[in-house]
């Protein structure tokens, strides 16, 4: 069945999507990067001896089981983060063709959700318990160090997102911090304070709010984290002492030594916890990831913890940045209802 769209209907879809990219000031290697998976898909469909249905098909006619099958096609060639990576861009190609009319409907949203399912993105890692956690924050006592590792336990955000956080991503209802700072928050921020704004937008070497960024964040979609009472303490005591930024994007994290003022770079990120998981025991030079703590660990806690507290998936997919389009809008439209009251109700505390 085709999914096409009679009103709209580019000979060359992807490099309809492409070429929108560009218009979105998506940068060339984001840009080369998927016009190689999604030729691939394409390859597959047009092969009839490769793709299920026996005919040689054009993107707008692949269904849920064409695109399983080219997934399935991927197993044992690359790792199960690429084939993740792979999925989603074939999710994005799908969700912006449907959104601006070109096709009917995205046959990759039943795929992404199986495949959040069946692919472990993360191995088998130590077992740290939320006490042991709570005794390894109280031994951190600069307030930059302890800021960064609450903020990546409280929010499971990814330690580029981290450092890309710049003030106007912050909303605190504390008289004190509005006034010490200028400007405001993010208009999505307006009516939901206490909260942390994380963009699906930056990405290495492109300019953002003024500043050419060295990290990437991978959410699919900008995502509103609560700031429960512990993070707004933590946060604030940081903000105190933090040091003011030549940067026009005033990044939120930056050095307090060396590169006094600059923005934060993940390297330096994590050094920080390497130095205190060394000192835990939680870190050896030489393990795996299964033995050693690093930001991403705290990902896999928050993510670990609120899941098993909460028993709904769908806010920690949220949470996390993971969820699809048409999952991420409902969340994003009951973000007063369901998403902070369920997380309030349910983070762990983390402080002595």
């Amino acid at each position: 069945m085709s999914t096409t769209v009679s009103t709209d209907n580019p000979d060359d879809p992807i490099a309809y999507f492409l070429e929108d990219l560009t218009y979105h000031g998506k940068t060339e290697r984001t840009r080369d990067a998927y016009g190689r998976v999604l030729r691939r898909f394409e390859a597959f469909l047009a092969d009839p001896d490769r793709n299920p249905s026996g005919d040689a098909l054009t993107p707008a006619e692949a269904t849920h089981r064409d695109c399983m099958a080219w997934v399935h096609t991927l197993r044992g060639t690359v790792t199960d983060s690429t084939i993740a990576s792979y999925a989603a861009y074939l999710h994005r190609f799908y969700a912006y063709m449907t959104q601006v009319g070109v096709f009917e409907s995205n046959p990759m949203t039943l795929v992404v959700e199986e495949l959040d399912e069946t692919i472990e993105k993360d191995p088998t890692r130590r077992e740290i318990s939320i006490d042991q956690m709570r005794s390894f924050v109280s031994d951190i006592h600069h307030p930059l160090d302890q800021a960064l590792i609450v903020t990546l336990l409280k929010t499971g955000m990814r330690v580029g997102e981290l450092c890309n956080l710049d003030l106007r991503d912050l909303a605190l209802d504390d008289n004190e911090v509005e006034t010490a700072f200028d400007g405001s928050p993010r208009p999505q921020l307006a009516t939901r304070p206490n909260s942390l704004y994380v963009d699906s937008e930056p990405a290495v070497g492109e300019r953002v709010n003024g500043e050419e960024r060295t990290a990437s964040n991978k959410r699919k979609r900008a995502t509103i984290i609560p700031v429960d009472e512990e993070l707004q303490r933590v946060l604030k005591r940081w903000l105190a002492i933090r040091p003011d930024s030549l940067s026009p994007a005033e990044p939120l994290f930056v050095y307090t030594t060396g590169e006094w003022g600059q923005r934060l770079t993940p390297r330096a990120v994590r050094t920080v916890v390497t130095e205190h998981a060394e000192a835990a025991g939680w870190y050896d030079t030489g393990g795996d990831a299964a033995d050693n703590v690093t930001p991403h660990y705290f990902r896999h806690f928050f993510t670990t913890h609120l899941r098993d507290r909460t028993g709904d998936r769908g806010v920690v997919k949220y949470l996390r940045g993971d969820v699809a389009d048409d999952i991420i809008d409902t969340y994003t439209h009951n973000w007063g209802g369901q998403v902070r009251a369920t997380y309030d109700a349910n983070i762990y505390s983390i402080l002595r």
